[in-house]
């Protein structure tokens, strides 16, 4: 699973009859000039031995699915018996590669989701138990939390 996905995962997990084993997957992405060209490289963390296995790649948002779709065939590579990805939330208007989930839970529109392990503004919020939008100012100002209990306040 990929760090994003570890509360989104956890319930899953638990949903899930037959034994489990959990690996986490890193991702580290980097833009580098090479031949005076821009480009994104991606890394992973050394995946596992996966042959001959079932595999459910857990991820918390496909959204261009360039990320997913890398390490979706590098697993590919170690020859497992089945390979799928799952996500909490699938945004097909903004991929960029031929990639559709193979179980999603909600189609979403907007970019800025926070809460139930996915972070937010400066990386805060992933503790809050639901996921939400967080208003445009406080994206900015990373004050989303902080925008909330003032309306609360004012009730």
């Amino acid at each position: 699973m990929l760090d994003s996905a570890f509360v989104f995962a956890a319930d899953l997990i638990r949903r899930i009859s037959c034994p489990v084993v959990c690996h986490f997957v890193w991702a580290e992405i980097r833009d580098v000039q090479f031949s005076g060209h821009d480009r994104r490289e991606i890394y992973f963390s050394r995946p596992p031995r996966l042959e001959k296995r079932d595999v459910l790649v857990v991820d918390a948002i496909v959204q261009s699915g360039l990320t997913q779709d890398f390490l979706l065939k590098r697993l590919q590579e170690t020859r497992p018996r089945s390979l799928k990805l799952a996500t909490l939330f699938d945004k097909p208007s903004d991929r960029k590669v031929d990639l559709k989930p193979d179980y999603f839970c909600f189609a979403a529109a907007s970019k800025y989701l926070a809460g139930y392990g996915l972070a937010g503004s400066r990386g805060w919020y992933r503790n809050v138990p639901y996921v939400g939008v967080q208003p445009r100012r406080a994206r900015r100002l990373g004050l989303a939390g902080q925008a909330a209990t003032r309306k609360e306040r004012k009730r």
